[in-house]
């Protein structure tokens, strides 16, 4: 099995942000920063998977203390390359297990990065390591995926999940292990490159037991950062653990 810095390596930070374009749009970065900024009431932050700082430099322009946790020198060095990046502390480590010296207001984990850890050991693990990183009263946010086993019929594990100029992607769903193979190819000087990845969803119910498990409580969920209503049909959630 190959590891997240495996995954997240020099070939793949390199062209990271290039074909995550879409996670990049005002229309995205706007609502996230507004509500983690509002969420932080002035505290420090912690983001957990801060990768390359798509989220954590427009956080640091607003004025919000924020350092991170990455799995991937490679994606921190190309957050050190962003203007303002080489002033955000950020260290190479292991979400569920490294710790940052001093208390938090809010740590939060976004864009399904939840699911980069393989194991459901791993994953409360993360919650824990949130936990032991707040302050009373302080939140730990979840930006992640429904998982879509509606859209699969019976029988069928293989999902397509984007298709365009640039590439093509698809997962491979094991509702037993709760396991999803990504394989994302992107075209590269006139060839499809490979980029899989291994996951493991977790509904939002399974999140919350987590949560529990760690010491917090649900305090809010939403059906993104614009704090739409959560129902039955939303692709993904925004949720609020309070400890």
């Amino acid at each position: 099995m190959a590891s997240d810095r495996e995954y997240f390596g020099e070939r793949v930070a390199a062209r990271y942000d290039d074909n995550s374009w879409s996670m990049y749009a005002p229309e995205v970065i706007g609502p996230t920063v507004e509500t983690l900024t509002e969420l932080a009431a002035g505290g420090r932050v912690l983001e957990f998977a801060i990768g390359t700082g798509r989220i954590a430099v427009p956080l640091a322009e607003r004025g919000v203390p924020v350092v991170g946790i990455d799995s991937s020198e490679a994606m921190l060095a190309r957050l050190r390359e962003k203007p303002g990046g080489a002033a955000i502390e950020a260290v190479a480590g292991d979400m569920a297990k490294t710790r940052m010296d001093g208390e938090f207001a809010l740590v939060y984990l976004v864009f399904n990065t939840i699911f980069n850890l393989t194991s459901q050991d791993g994953q409360v693990a993360c919650f824990e390591n949130a936990a032991a990183h707040l302050s009373r009263g302080g939140r730990f946010v979840i930006e992640a995926r429904v998982p879509e086993l509606q859209r699969l019929p019976l029988g069928q594990t293989v999902l397509p999940w984007r298709a365009d100029p640039t590439g093509m992607s698809f997962y491979v769903y094991d509702t037993v292990t709760q396991r999803m193979d990504g394989q994302h190819f992107y075209m590269e000087d006139g060839a499809l490159r490979p980029s899989p990845i291994e996951l493991r969803y977790a509904w939002p119910s399974e999140l919350d037991l987590m949560a529990r498990i760690a010491g917090m409580r649900l305090e809010h969920r939403w059906g993104g950062w614009r704090r739409e209503p959560f129902t039955g049909l939303s692709p993904s959630h925004v949720s609020v653990y309070v400890k």
